[in-house]
């Protein structure tokens, strides 16, 4: 792979200005300024959600004019799958908790190539965060390089849940965030050494959080154990496993069940 393909200072002003200006509507422990409403799933979105993706659009395609794009908040466009190169955004990855004045949130920008998470910025601006990662080139925060989970026993992980269902007793609940991206983070951050899910999820929710965490030394798989790929017609994957590399197995193992009975028909 190319060691650059695109103006890396460039790409991180640009979230950087992104951050900057979701956070002039999100309030600390109270409703967000400004106008929320739920999309057809029941998820909400607000108008902040629009103007950091309108602003990620204007300023990524303008870095790099021949990357496709695909983001939560823009329609889909088929001609993303004749290029090689994608731009996956999550304008407010976690707006559950951005509007409900919790820090779990976050930006969350993917440059794609080939299917492959090249190069991620993820801004989680309330815990004043800056997430860095480059492939093959490791991943900082706040300017610290990242060592993730080296965990080699599974009982006793430490999961992002509020609750675990009594077949996992034997993990430990740390604090969750609504960011499935964030949740990630903390695989790569050492403060989690698991984080799965048992549903269908989009590609600009998890791009960024794979690259942070695989630089970290964490493995990122879908809820089968089989790699993630990106850019993909049905831009979907079923459940998520992102965990020290020690106990991939074992959660592929405990989860293989119930994955396949939510798969089933």
């Amino acid at each position: 792979m190319p060691e650059q393909l695109v103006d890396r200072a460039a790409v991180i002003a640009a979230v950087e200005a992104a951050a900057a200006l979701a956070m002039t509507s999100w309030r600390d422990g109270a409703a967000p300024d400004t106008r929320v409403w739920s999309k057809s799933n029941d998820s909400p979105v607000s108008d902040i959600d629009m103007e950091v993706d309108a602003l990620l659009k204007e300023r990524l395609t303008g870095i790099l004019p021949e990357a496709a794009w695909l983001s939560e908040e823009t329609a889909d466009d088929a001609a993303r799958l004749e290029s090689r190169l994608l731009w996956l955004v999550d304008p407010i990855d976690g707006t559950r908790d951005y509007v409900g004045g919790r820090d779990g949130w976050c930006v969350s920008v993917a440059l794609v190539a080939d299917g492959q998470p090249y190069f991620a910025i993820m801004a989680a601006p309330a815990q004043q965060k800056l997430w860095v990662a480059a492939h093959g080139e490791g991943v900082t925060c706040n300017g610290d390089r990242l060592t993730g989970s080296v965990r080699q026993e599974f009982a006793g992980a430490r999961v992002p849940a509020d609750e675990l269902p009594k077949i996992d007793h034997d993990l430990v609940t740390v604090t969750k965030p609504n960011s499935i991206a964030m949740r990630m983070t903390m695989v790569a951050c050492d403060r989690a050494d698991l984080v799965a899910t048992l549903r269908w999820g989009h590609e600009w929710d998890v791009a960024a959080a794979h690259l942070v965490a695989q630089e970290a030394g964490a493995v990122v798989t879908d809820a089968l154990g089989l790699p993630l790929s990106y850019n993909k017609r049905d831009p979907r994957d079923f459940g998520l496993i992102c965990c020290a590399p020690g106990i991939h197995e074992a959660a592929v193992q405990r989860l293989e069940d119930r994955a396949r009975k939510y798969m089933a028909p």
